[in-house]
């Protein structure tokens, strides 16, 4: 069992522009890791296609977004978020716009969008793995993760 720690959010929105790569990757290494303690849900400004580079990528760990639906902002049922981080300029500006009368924190990840990545298979999935280990990593220290032998 993660140690409880003081102040975490109970619930966060991932947003990019399309949430087919970076806001699904991000949500399903929250589900993964975190998912019996925080609710973690993604959205875009635009509805993409499902990546099958994102899908790879997460599997390698052990987690599965292969049945993840691109959404919008707009097919969210509410924004009862306690935080909404932000992977692209275009959805922090529209998570700040959304947010303005809400009591909702918002906090801005750059991210690169790893499909503009061109070559080979291993070099695009490579630049995926990049992006998920990155996610990844901000995710553990957003949430105070520690492995249990480091409690």
């Amino acid at each position: 069992m993660k140690a409880w720690v003081k102040d975490r959010p109970q619930s966060i929105l991932f947003a990019c522009t399309q949430n087919s790569v970076r806001s699904p990757m991000a949500e399903g290494l929250g589900k993964h890791y975190f998912g019996k303690e925080i609710y973690f849900a993604s959205a875009g400004l635009k509805q993409g296609e499902p990546d099958g580079f994102a899908i790879a990528a997460l599997e390698e760990l052990g987690a599965d977004i292969s049945k993840h639906k691109p959404h919008t902002f707009e097919d969210l049922e509410d924004l009862a978020f306690d935080l909404i981080v932000t992977l692209s300029p275009e959805a922090h500006h529209k998570a700040l716009e959304l947010t303005r009368t809400l009591a909702i924190e918002v906090l801005y990840w750059p991210t690169i969008d790893p499909s503009a990545v061109e070559g080979s298979r291993e070099r695009r999935l490579d630049a995926y793995r990049g992006v998920r280990d990155g996610l990844l990593d901000r995710i553990e220290k957003l949430l105070d993760y520690r492995p249990m032998g480091n409690l």
